[in-house]
């Protein structure tokens, strides 16, 4: 993952946002639960597509986090063959990945109304 703001035109990864720390795991379970089993390959470019391309994903980043999410029990992996007739690893949410997806999604949603009240407050002084 790159660390810039992308400006749309440049499309260049150094142009890319880092995804901010946490947020990986979030994502990854996300993306599992909503397309069903998925290589690595897969899982990155569909979160690169969900954030109409702002985010992008090195494998140094992502089978880290994939493998950290495994040894977790939140995914569980088996070998298959891929769209173009390769041999790859896929990722499958489990029960426990459900849980754990359902508990940081309420948390991530309880943290971005705090910050929303603070940037709505923002010139009030009470």
């Amino acid at each position: 993952m790159n660390s810039n703001r992308s400006d749309k035109t440049s499309g260049k990864a150094e142009d890319k946002a880092d995804v901010q720390q946490g947020t990986l795991a979030l994502m990854i379970l996300k993306t599992l639960e909503s397309m069903g089993p998925l290589h690595g390959y897969g899982i990155a470019r569909r979160i690169e597509q969900i954030s109409n391309h702002l985010l992008s994903l090195n494998y140094g980043t992502l089978y880290p986090a994939l493998l950290k999410l495994e040894q977790e029990g939140s995914v569980a992996s088996d070998w298959g063959v891929s769209d173009n007739n390769r041999k790859a690893k896929y990722y499958t949410l489990t029960r426990a990945g459900r849980r754990q997806l359902a508990r940081e999604t309420h948390e991530w949603e309880q943290t971005a109304a705090i910050v929303a009240r603070f940037l709505s407050s923002e010139g009030e002084h009470s």
